[in-house]
């Protein structure tokens, strides 16, 4: 286990220009051939995860987040092409993760934010 290592996430809406809220978020992390669910929290106001909850001590390894973007584009009434986005990654040391999603109605991508 790594004892200080941390994972957080946001969603931007570029196409609205703004955070993306109440978008449920679920954490795996890959082991014994089988992606295990850690934590699963909704974004708050500012579109933010900083905080897993029930993801208290990490290990190196694969991990992804999964968005689940359906409800949040009938919520703006947006067609949806990608109901949901998995971004896949490596914790490879200690230190914090920041996976950002930017997002729009027909698009996505990430990088490794600070």
């Amino acid at each position: 286990m790594i004892t200080d290592c941390s994972i957080s996430t946001h969603i931007l809406d570029t196409h609205l220009g703004r955070p993306a809220q109440n978008v449920r978020v679920s954490l795996y992390h890959y082991s014994d051939d089988e992606w295990n669910c850690r934590a699963t929290e909704f974004t708050n106001q500012d579109g933010r995860i900083k905080n897993w909850s029930q993801a208290n001590s990490l290990s190196f390894g694969l991990y992804k987040l999964v968005f689940e973007l359906t409800p949040y584009w009938q919520r703006q009434q947006q067609a949806e092409f990608f109901p949901q986005a998995e971004i896949c990654f490596r914790i490879t040391d200690a230190g914090h993760y920041h996976i950002p999603l930017l997002l729009a109605p027909y698009s996505y991508s990430t990088y490794r934010g600070s």
